[in-house]
């Protein structure tokens, strides 16, 4: 009788072992997230003439961005949820709100890159709702940049960190280091415009980094 319960505990322990371990041997793994950069992004600028107002020197479109992909999207597919933000000079638009298709937003948060491991839960993101109402403010000082007008230079703001909702609704984070090409330390006022950033993209959905 003893030996009957012997066998059978032994059993017991036997096929929890063997569950635990296969159960063990199942678990994801989970990669950390990287840092990317990405350099010398076309933020391909018009020329207002003061004397008549026309645009000349750039065709107007924005350079639209994938940080799923790390890639730059075609301006044919502006109508889809392929791209999250797209730059025009210092202009700079998500794919979210009554004037996009996609599911994304903008939250401006004050702090160290690094430091930001998850959104906060009081974090607000804004859309693009007409040209008037972009989620990124227009303006030194107010947006991401400020603006010398004795060296006529654009700088990004210290601690400026964009929190963006992708355009199927994702999360990344993105410091903007430069915004002229290959990212001078004294550049020159007439050099031509290009972003150098960088970012973290979360794949999984959640809003931590």
């Amino acid at each position: 009788m003893l030996t009957n319960k012997f066998n059978f505990v032994a059993l017991l322990f036997t096929i929890f072992v063997t569950f635990s371990c296969s159960k063990k041997e199942e678990s994801v793994v989970v990669l950390p997230l990287t840092t990317t950069k990405f350099e010398n992004l076309a933020a391909d600028p018009v020329t207002i003439s003061p004397i008549d107002g026309k645009a000349s020197g750039g065709t107007n479109r924005f350079t639209l961005f994938s940080f799923k992909n790390n890639a730059i999207i075609t301006n044919a597919d502006s109508a889809s949820n392929k791209w999250d933000i797209g730059f025009r000079g210092t202009s700079i638009i998500f794919n979210g709100g009554a004037m996009r298709v996609g599911q994304g937003g903008l939250h401006i948060h004050t702090g160290i890159f690094d430091d930001l491991k998850e959104i906060p839960a009081t974090a607000v993101f804004k859309t693009d709702e007409s040209p008037l109402n972009l989620a990124m403010p227009a303006g030194s000082g107010v947006g991401w940049y400020n603006y010398n007008p004795a060296a006529l230079l654009i700088s990004p703001i210290p601690g400026r960190v964009l929190v963006v909702r992708t355009g199927d609704g994702k999360y990344a984070k993105m410091e903007i280091l430069n915004y002229y090409k290959d990212s001078p330390a004294k550049p020159d006022p007439n050099s031509a415009r290009f972003y150098t950033f960088r970012f973290v993209y979360q794949p999984d959905g959640t809003k931590k980094f």
